[in-house]
Order: C-alpha cells, then structure tokens, then sequence
C-alpha cells in the first residue's frame, strides 16, 4: 500500500516537479459547439504540461515566494507525486475567492485519492485565510472536469474575466468554502 506524506512544499523542493508524469490521454473534451457546452471527441495523447514545464514550475515558486501556499504529497522515498497551490490574492464582487492555481498528479498515482486530499488540505488553507470560495479554471478534459465536480465544485458564479481570456476552454468554476 502507497504511503503518503502531506506537506507544505518549499522553494527548494520545486525542482521535484520535473519528476512526476503530467502526461494525459484525453478521449473527449468539453467544447462550445453552436452555443452549447458539449462534450467532443478529442482523442488525443497530451506527454506534457499543459503550459509547458517551465511555466509551472515558474508558477510554483512564484506562488510560495508570493504568501500563497503549495502543499505536496510525497510517497515513502521522498518522491514529490502530486501537489496543489492556492494563490493569497483576493478576487471578486461578491465574494472573497482566491485561485487554485495547479493541482497535479503524477500519471501513475491518479486515481488513489490523492488529488481529493490535496485540495482539501488547500480548502482548509484558504478557510483560515477568510477566503468565502476557491476559483478554479479547469482544463477542459472529461476527466480532469469530472473530478472537480465529485469534489463539489460548481460552475462560478461570478467569472473573473482575466483568468477566462488566459483559456475560454477552461471550465470555471468554483468551491464553496462555507457549507463545509
């Protein structure tokens, strides 16, 4: 059985990100067609990420050199296998939101609970920082957005127009901080 270790990621352990497998299969996809959200047949091999290494490993460390927070999860040998980050940045009209910038897992420990855990660690991080909701701009997969919805993301109620125009595909949406 996998052992995990859940902490808070430091600047020098972001180089462990160049380790893990972003890579994803993507069978369908979420795409506007005629005005409607649907599902299409994307059937693609996506080996690396979404951005490019650089940009997320940049985005990590800006993130901790930033008061965000990262938190990893690392398997018995030290191994980082999947983090998460929250952005300290305030954002919205109604309410105070702050971005989930990255939620990963390495490609072969998908699917063990691990991403589940991880944005709950963060969830509890931004409760304590008086955040009332997490934003996230998913990436459009079937899978990827499957799961935010299983956690008990909804579609956002406000959308934050900068994050949108980075990626229309993305799907936005948010978690209630309050109801838990």
């Amino acid at each position: 059985m996998l052992s995990v270790n859940y902490r808070t990621i430091l600047i020098d352990d972001c180089e462990q990100i160049n380790e893990m497998n972003p890579s994803q299969y993507i069978k369908r996809a979420w795409r506007e067609v005629d005005g409607i959200r649907q599902l299409v047949k994307i059937d693609y091999q996506d080996n690396d990420w979404p951005n490019g290494y650089d940009h997320h490993f940049k985005s990590l460390k800006e993130t901790i050199l930033n008061e965000g927070y990262a938190v990893g999860a690392f398997d018995e040998s030290n191994r980082l296998i999947g983090f998460a980050t929250i952005n300290h940045d305030f954002f919205g009209e109604n309410y105070k939101y702050v971005l989930l910038d990255q939620l990963f897992i390495t490609l072969e420990h998908r699917n063990k609970g691990i991403g589940k855990k991880l944005f709950s660690i963060v969830s509890e991080k931004a409760l304590k920082w008086k955040a009332d909701k997490i934003y996230i701009c998913a990436g459009s997969a079937e899978e990827t957005v499957a799961f935010y919805f299983a956690i008990g993301c909804i579609e956002a109620m406000e959308i934050n127009n900068k994050l949108y125009e980075n990626d229309p595909r993305d799907f936005q949406l948010e978690f209630s901080l309050k109801r838990r």
